[in-house]
């Protein structure tokens, strides 16, 4: 496919409270990116998905989490940035809906993605910087 490459990466998570937990179901995951990237490809945008699980990051609340999905496009200049700090705050804390929502903006609006190094403080713990 010669278009937009959008990769989303899923890094392992280390729940750190025990009143807190979201199932990281990989097979579910993995079946909704497949669906995920039949709705973008007649856009000529590819959506692809990898686990690097090796990278374990903590996850004390649903805004770390947000930090073990990364989004990066290329031709965007956009490298490895985490979810939070593409989308902001979830509106929800539906995991779907705000990887959906981070697709979306770098696939249709990378221009409303503030620039890794602005200092944006959606997250913590990730060493992206924002």
């Amino acid at each position: 496919m010669s278009g937009k490459e959008i990769t989303l990466t899923f890094y392992g998570r280390r729940f750190l409270r025990e009143d807190w937990h979201i199932d990281f179901d990989r097979a579910s995951l993995d079946a909704w990116v497949s669906k995920l990237q039949g709705e973008y490809s007649p856009f000529q945008i590819s959506v692809q998905e990898r686990w690097q699980e090796e990278v374990i990051l903590e996850v004390n609340g649903y805004a770390d989490l947000l930090n073990c999905v990364r989004l990066s496009s290329p031709q965007d200049s956009i490298g490895n940035l985490c979810l939070g700090h593409v989308i902001g705050k979830s509106a929800n804390c539906n995991l779907e809906e705000d990887i959906r929502r981070g697709v979306s903006r770098v696939a249709f609006a990378p221009e409303m993605v503030e620039p890794d190094g602005e200092n944006k403080r959606v997250c913590h713990n990730c060493g992206c910087g924002c």
